[in-house]
């Protein structure tokens, strides 16, 4: 192969590992399917095993290449810039996987307020307005459940939110305080 193809290869190889490692990332980022998390392993796996063959034999002809050493080398270092990117990448996913991200809708007709959500870690709203809605993090301590208190009209009432959740489950869902709540997958 020649050194300019060895170096668009290198690139695309580079770029196409950065562009699709960031789409399965970012579609797990705003929906938490854990599915793209089997997504995302097979595919640092492969991509992994393809970056480094084509690291070794763009290192390769860095060596036995003089001319165009420096561009080789460049171009190696390109390949690598995506180990720090997988790094961080990995570093969100456990903090989203250890957090559900629970968005709290009032469907109620009235405000409702002291707003307390707790089980795993306890977590407050103030107020929220009728069709209001607000997200909050909650992480996840260990195996827990997650419920809510909040006071409608001066009542004092509770819901649960999740039954049951455990360390690696972090998920992103809805819940509709007073009203109908369908689990989404």
């Amino acid at each position: 192969m020649t050194t300019q193809k060895q170096i668009l290869l290198a690139k695309k190889t580079a770029l196409f590992s950065f562009v699709i490692g960031t789409l399965i990332f970012g579609i797990y980022f705003l929906t938490s399917k854990w599915q793209l998390l089997f997504v995302g392993y097979g595919f640092i796996i492969l991509a992994g095993i393809f970056n480094i063959i084509v690291l070794i034999t763009t290192l390769t002809k860095a060596k036995n290449d003089s001319e165009n050493r420096n561009k080789l080398l460049k171009t190696s270092g390109l390949i690598l810039l995506n180990i720090p990117v997988l790094f961080v990448y990995v570093w969100i996913a456990m903090i989203l996987i250890g957090n559900m991200r629970i968005t709290f809708k009032n469907t109620t007709e009235n405000k409702l307020t002291d707003i307390e959500i707790f089980g795993c870690e306890t977590e407050r709203i103030s107020e929220l307005e009728p069709n209001e809605s607000k997200t909050v993090w909650v992480g996840i301590t260990g195996d827990c459940s997650i419920s809510l208190k909040y006071q409608e009209n001066g009542e004092s009432k509770n819901e649960i939110v999740a039954g049951y959740v455990t360390g690696g489950m972090g998920q992103k869902m809805k819940h509709n305080i007073g009203g109908e709540n369908i689990l989404e997958f």
